[in-house]
């Protein structure tokens, strides 16, 4: 039966569900982050501020893809941005889960805190096949949720540079800052973005106060989580940041696979301070 295709009836029902069974780990999942426009209603006038409104509280997860991976402008982006817009009065969480440890963490603490609040999490399909995000079993066992993960490899004292990341772009700094040889910068990750965890990032950010700070994103700057975080990050470190990422653009992503490449290029090598490569043949 070619039945109607629906976000908006789907993530209406599943929303109605996380009502109903407060205690089931409820979870609606997008083939692409962007497919959740189509149920944008839902998400405005119930999941962010239905317990403002009328005090209904929904433990509901939403799984939705993003991260700039080369598939074009449709399906690159869960306009992670709209939901931080949305943030406030602690209504809901957002998060963007580098490893696979961190996801497994933050969907058990979903279901046995005490409190229930809608969990929006950005999952880049490129982690189902990335050895990078892998974690090891006692990560699961025996570890927990970080909300910022911090940097051991590079101490405080030899860093030059210290970069902000969220997300999947965090993977491919630290592997180019390997090539690179690279000893002397610190990659410091947000894992949840609201609430922030202010008073962790500060102790993480702390030993690197003669370091140069570095906010890179692979969204374009009017996307993304550089506009929520640009503003706290100055504050709590008491300097101006700089950014590394995508020119504002009105799309999430360019449809040129060379384009793409040359623009992920230039983003990671801004980042890091290091030379570009010269991009002959796009990988896509």
């Amino acid at each position: 039966y070619d039945s109607p295709l629906s976000e908006a009836a789907v993530l209406g029902f599943d929303y109605g569900y996380s009502l109903a069974e407060p205690n089931m780990l409820i979870v609606w999942e997008a083939q692409f982050g962007d497919f959740a426009n189509g149920a944008q209603v839902i998400i405005d006038q119930f999941l962010s501020s239905a317990e403002s409104k009328w005090g209904r509280l929904s433990g509901l997860v939403m799984m939705l893809p993003h991260g700039q991976e080369g598939q074009g402008p449709e399906h690159s982006s869960a306009r992670l941005e709209r939901f931080l817009q949305l943030c406030g009065d602690n209504n809901m969480q957002v998060a963007n889960c580098s490893t696979a440890a961190q996801h497994f963490h933050i969907l058990r603490r979903q279901l046995h805190r005490k409190v229930r609040k809608p969990l929006i999490l950005m999952t880049p399909k490129g982690h189902l096949r990335s050895k990078a995000a892998s974690s090891d079993f006692d990560e699961f066992v025996k570890g927990r949720f970080h909300e910022v993960l911090g940097d051991p490899t590079v101490p405080g004292a030899k860093a030059k540079r210290v970069v902000v990341t969220v997300g999947k772009v965090h993977h491919e700094l630290a592997e180019r800052r390997i090539e690179e040889g690279r000893d002397d910068i610190a990659l410091v990750r947000v894992e949840q973005l609201y609430p922030l965890h202010e008073q962790l990032l500060a102790e993480t950010l702390a030993p690197y106060a003669k370091a140069e700070l570095v906010f890179c994103q692979d969204e374009p700057q009017n996307m993304g989580a550089w506009s929520f975080l640009a503003p706290h990050l100055e504050r709590i470190t008491g300097k101006k940041l700089l950014y590394a990422g995508r020119e504002a653009a009105a799309s999430p992503a360019p449809g040129s696979p060379m384009l793409f490449a040359l623009e992920q290029e230039a983003l990671i090598s801004t980042a890091l301070g290091v030379t570009a490569k010269k991009i002959t043949k796009a990988k896509h």
